[in-house]
């Protein structure tokens, strides 16, 4: 058993939506350090040509709003133009909306369940033929969705159609892993918890508060985010089918009591 190589990427090709920054950015770095190839998107261009010129030239911008079908569609397009195949596909663009229950409006529903858990469907169907291509019993594609502990767990904020978009995706990583592997397509997903992002403003400037409330003691790291991403996508995860991954320094499953929400 050779085991120096478990977690390379190297000659692989991969995809990370909401690549730009925040946890996408913490993933494709760390793909990129393993030696992927990595096509970064999100909606700013700009900030897709800043990702990848801090990433170097194995990191591509190619920008694309997949809040929409079409959307996803022409993502697909613009990659097949590029690519014979796609190794793996980070399912990472994602929305929150926070507003009390008596206002809370139907636009802040339909936009953050059309882009946490429409778009990851849609996107990894118009990509399918690129994911095929390249999985197979011995080498899997692979398909990781970013969900997060708070389709686990209640928090304390009232971001009712954030936690039911993170519970459904974690349902739907399940079936479409069911179904998925019989092409040699690997799904599961990363639940995180506490990262500095401007998603998690709580995180970002209050980090020294909120690691108070997580058993580790403080708040997650992009190395702690890289490696749970280049495990799954590498050949160290391929036995993982179907799986969440919480990447929360205890929070869900080694908290003893209520604590202060990530």
């Amino acid at each position: 058993m050779d085991t120096s190589s478990l977690f390379r990427l190297d000659g692989r090709v991969a995809l990370v939506t909401g690549g730009s920054r925040g946890i996408g950015r913490m993933i494709a770095a760390g793909f990129v350090a393993q030696g992927a190839r990595v096509y970064v998107s999100s909606r700013k261009a700009a900030a897709c040509d800043e990702t990848a010129a801090e990433l170097g030239p194995n990191c591509i911008a190619l920008p694309a709003d997949v809040s929409t079908v079409e959307g996803c569609r022409a993502l697909a397009a613009a990659l097949a133009e590029r690519e014979e195949r796609l190794d793996i596909l980070v399912n990472n663009a994602g929305a929150a909306w926070g507003v009390p229950f008596t206002e809370f409006p139907e636009s802040g529903w339909d936009k953050v369940m059309d882009l946490n858990v429409k778009s990851p469907f849609f996107l990894t169907q118009a990509l399918h033929p690129l994911l095929k291509a390249a999985g197979g019993r011995e080498r899997p594609a692979k398909v990781v969705n970013i969900t997060s502990i708070d389709g686990m767990r209640l928090n304390g904020w009232e971001t009712y159609s954030y936690q039911a978009s993170k519970a459904a995706l974690i349902q739907l990583t399940k079936r479409l892993a069911a179904r998925l592997v019989h092409d040699g397509i690997n799904v599961t997903s990363i639940a995180p918890g506490a990262f500095a992002s401007d998603m998690n403003k709580a995180a970002r400037d209050h980090g020294d508060t909120v690691a108070r409330g997580i058993p580790a003691g403080r708040i997650g790291e992009a190395e702690d985010m890289a490696g749970a991403a280049i495990y799954l996508a590498s050949r160290a995860g391929d036995y993982v089918i179907g799986e969440t991954i919480t990447v929360d320094g205890g929070l869900v499953h080694a908290s003893l009591g209520t604590s202060i929400d990530a």
